[in-house]
């Protein structure tokens, strides 16, 4: 069938596909991976809820509250909303260029990542180009922001985007928002594990032990408290 399977194709050769046709990032994967497998448990439980005889509103939101809360800690840990701030901003696209584009920043920070977003604005008659960046520099390591820094460069990225991670990335004098973050990203990345194991240690208390596994939904709500406390705490005194 002449036309059919020499469709795109060049002097017979593989059928090329010249447009990329990438598109932004819209949502955290593992968020939604998450969200998915838990959402999954609470359907299963809806599934068999019927077949509970005795203490029905007690089972319903004992297991309501208990899955919502294991979500909550999962989805803190995993994302990036622990301090979240956007500006319009008119500013170079690129380096060594006078031409500037109307724009709206947003910096995203997670405990062990941010995310840079940047978007082209139309204005007036002027019709925005195709920019829609949502880049991720992580630190989990003391020196992974420099080298998230330098792979961006050599990547092309935009100026504004550059420029924001620029100011993570470096660790001296007044220029130490990157470090403090990424402190305050360790502590409560530690409670919010503990807070996990404390949920874990509670549902199975709560099946053996029910006075006991309510001990431990206070000593959880108590970690997850600490962990918001002590977050705002080491947060950088000087705004970014």
């Amino acid at each position: 069938m002449k036309g059919w399977f020499d469709a795109f194709r060049d002097d017979g050769g593989p059928t090329l596909y010249s447009f990329s046709n990438r598109t932004p990032v819209t949502g955290d994967v593992s968020i939604v991976a998450v969200s998915v497998l838990f959402a999954t448990f609470y359907v299963a439980f809806l599934v068999i809820f019927p077949g509970v005889r005795k203490q029905k509103f007690t089972t319903f939101s004992t297991v309501t509250l208990s899955l919502f809360v294991g979500l909550v800690i999962l989805i803190t840990r995993l994302g990036s909303a622990w301090h979240v701030a956007h500006t319009t901003i008119i500013a170079p696209y690129k380096a060594f260029s006078r031409e500037k584009m109307p724009s709206r920043i947003g910096t995203h920070i997670g405990l062990m990542h941010v995310n840079v977003t940047l978007t082209a604005i139309p204005v007036g008659n002027w019709t925005a180009p195709d920019v829609d960046y949502n880049e991720r520099f992580g630190w989990e390591g003391a020196n992974d922001m420099s080298a998230n820094y330098r792979d961006a460069l050599r990547r092309g990225l935009p100026f504004p985007i550059l420029t924001v991670a620029e100011y993570f990335s470096q660790g001296r004098e007044g220029f130490c928002w990157g470090g403090q973050y990424r402190a305050a990203g360790y502590f409560a990345s530690i409670m919010l594990w503990a807070s996990l194991a404390s949920w874990l240690l509670m549902n199975l208390l709560l099946i053996a032990v029910p006075r006991y596994g309510a001990y431990m939904k206070a000593l959880t709500g108590a970690l997850l408290i600490g962990t918001n406390i002590g977050y705002y705490c080491m947060l950088p005194k000087r705004p970014l």
